[in-house]
């Protein structure tokens, strides 16, 4: 058991250690990125239905008190490519990243606990736009480009626990951390000089969680299923330095005169959060369930409420709808039998709102659409699978200023299950 702890704690450092470009949205510009959604692949598969589903062989990053289920020890992994095609009311980019998403263990004890712990997003950076102003024969008089990169992740560690039959209940605590760069570089033309403004900031901070989860028989073969899973509010610091210098703009940047080295620190406080589900299905055969989420507006204070004037922030929601089919799990004449098929759609208002016009008055709310599918392949003869997933979507629109991005999203995890700890038997 030694080596897999080893082996487990060799790829956090690996994770750890490698800097990602895992962003390819003008939107991530905002505050400190697009916040991830706290699912693995199979959830997300399924449009994002989470907290009220559970089994034996997948961890449920959503619902901190599915880990009660867990009959083995379940390592996971995940790769996330991202396919972006970009527009505003004039122009058409395209955009593609391909990044580790996460990372994650869960242990099972005796027969009514559980835990687990791994890396997780917790928000995401990455943009290039470029913004010309030409004359009446279109030659570029300034250009000015916007550039970021970097964001925060989240280690996190939970316990579940069974205090009845059809009850679980789950903590988890969250380490959040990151760096997050935004670059904005003006040229004018015929001037020797261009004009660099750049922010670097640290984010750090923690947070609380808890959910439950219910599950009763209906009948013989039909259970239901409810959830609830509860973020509490929490603050993250974000401490940093502001420069604005003249740059010589060559094969790379070269400083010249350093205008503004400032200091700069702010807060980014998230109320409560609150998930509640509720399904129906038949044990490693079929389920179908419905998830909705809501939570108050997020608060900046400090320098960061500062930067982002063209920003406000509504009140967030989210509802999903999806569920798995399985033919049959212990199928020996079809392999196709025993794959599970996942689908579903989700709603999302972001509660992200942008004065796209910059008139200080018009903001526009910013909401996202998609449609999942995907199925989870069995490795071998075991109970590990190899999950494939795809969400095709779309976030914000061209109107009053602002883009509209159009995403094709391919997911990719491994689910392997494993005994660590097993009973010592005497013949």
């Amino acid at each position: 058991m030694l080596r897999k702890i080893i082996v487990v704690c060799t790829l956090f450092v690996t994770v750890l250690s490698i800097a990602q470009k895992n962003n390819t949205s003008a939107y991530s510009f905002f505050g400190v990125g697009d916040k991830n959604d706290a699912m693995s692949v199979e959830q997300l598969s399924m449009g994002g239905v989470a907290v009220a589903f559970s089994d034996a062989y997948h961890l449920n990053f959503a619902n901190a008190a599915s880990n009660s289920s867990l009959l083995f020890t379940t390592y996971t992994m995940a790769l996330e490519n991202m396919n972006m095609t970009a527009k505003d009311a004039n122009n058409k980019e395209n955009a593609a990243t391909t990044f580790l998403s996460y990372i994650a263990v869960g242990i099972p004890f005796a027969d009514k606990g559980g835990m687990a712990f791994g890396l997780l997003p917790n928000s995401t950076v990455g943009y290039s736009i470029i913004s010309n102003i030409t004359d009446v024969e279109n030659n570029t008089l300034e250009a000015t480009q916007y550039t970021g990169e970097g964001g925060t992740n989240k280690v996190f560690l939970n316990f579940a626990y069974k205090p009845l039959k059809d009850l679980s209940i789950g903590v988890q605590g969250n380490y959040v951390f990151g760096k997050i760069e935004n670059n904005i570089i003006n040229q004018v033309k015929d001037v020797a000089l261009a004009t660099r403004y750049q922010t670097i900031s640290y984010v750090k901070g923690f947070s609380v969680g808890a959910g439950f989860q219910y599950k009763k028989k209906i009948n013989e073969k039909i259970e239901l299923n409810l959830g609830g899973s509860f973020d509490l509010e929490n603050t993250v610091t974000s401490d940093g330095n502001e420069y604005l210098y003249s740059v010589v703009l060559a094969n790379s940047l070269s400083p010249r005169d350093t205008i503004v080295n400032n200091s700069s620190s702010g807060k980014i406080i998230t109320p409560l959060k609150s998930t509640v589900g509720i399904g129906i299905g038949k044990e490693n055969k079929w389920f179908a369930g419905v998830d909705y989420s809501t939570q108050e507006p997020i608060k900046l204070q400090g320098d960061i409420a500062s930067q982002f004037s063209k920003i406000s922030y509504d009140k967030y929601s989210r509802i999903s709808v999806g569920g798995f089919y399985l033919p049959k799990i212990n199928s020996i004449s079809s392999y196709w039998e025993r794959v599970t098929y996942r689908a579903g759609i989700k709603y999302e208002n972001t509660g992200l709102m942008v004065d796209g016009n910059g008139n200080g008055t018009d903001f526009t709310p910013i909401k996202d659409f998609g449609i999942s599918f995907g199925v989870g392949l069995p490795l071998s003869k075991q109970l590990s699978n190899l999950n494939v997933g795809f969400e095709i979507g779309k976030r914000g629109e061209t109107a009053n200023g602002l883009v509209q991005e159009n995403y094709i999203n391919f997911r990719l995890s491994m689910s392997l299950n494993d005994k660590w700890f097993k009973k010592v038997e005497i013949f």
